[in-house]
C-alpha cells in the first residue's frame, strides 16, 4: 500500500468508526444510516437546510435521485422522518397548500456533532 492509499484507508476507517461502527451515535443519525436513500437524503437535505432555503415536499423528495428510490418511497421516507420527529413539517406562509420542511433542532445538533467527529477530529 502506498502512502496515498494508506492515508485514504485511515480516513475511511475513521469515517466508519464515527458512523456505521459507532454504537454511541445519536438515534437520529442511526435512523438516517439505516438505508442508502435515507443517508443520501440526510446529506442532501442538510445541505439545502444550511442554505436557509425553504424546502417544500417536492424539494425534499427531489434530493434523492430516482435511481436510488421511487417517488413513492421518497415521499414515504420523508413522512416517516416527520413522524419520528427528526424533520419538522409546517404550512407555508406563502401558499397554504404547500408544506415546508426543516430539520428539528435535535437532528440539526446531532448532525453537527457527527460532522465535528468526522471532519474536525484528529485522525
Amino acid at each position: 500500500m502506498n502512502q496515498r492509499e494508506e492515508q485514504a484507508n485511515i480516513k475511511i476507517k475513521h469515517l466508519l468508526d464515527c458512523t456505521l461502527f459507532n454504537p454511541d451515535i445519536a438515534d437520529s443519525m442511526k435512523y438516517f444510516q439505516e438505508t442508502t436513500y435515507r443517508f443520501h437524503f440526510l446529506l442532501a437535505f442538510m445541505y439545502e437546510a444550511f442554505k436557509e432555503k425553504e424546502i417544500t415536499q417536492e424539494d425534499a423528495i427531489q434530493v434523492v435521485p430516482s435511481q436510488i428510490a421511487s417517488r413513492a418511497t421518497r415521499v414515504t421516507e420523508l413522512k416517516k422522518a416527520v413522524r419520528a420527529g427528526y424533520i419538522i413539517e409546517k404550512k407555508s406562509t406563502k401558499d397554504k397548500r404547500a408544506r415546508i420542511y426543516k430539520p428539528s433542532n435535535g437532528m440539526l445538533e446531532d448532525f453537527l456533532n457527527l460532522c465535528d467527529q468526522v471532519f474536525f477530529a484528529k485522525v
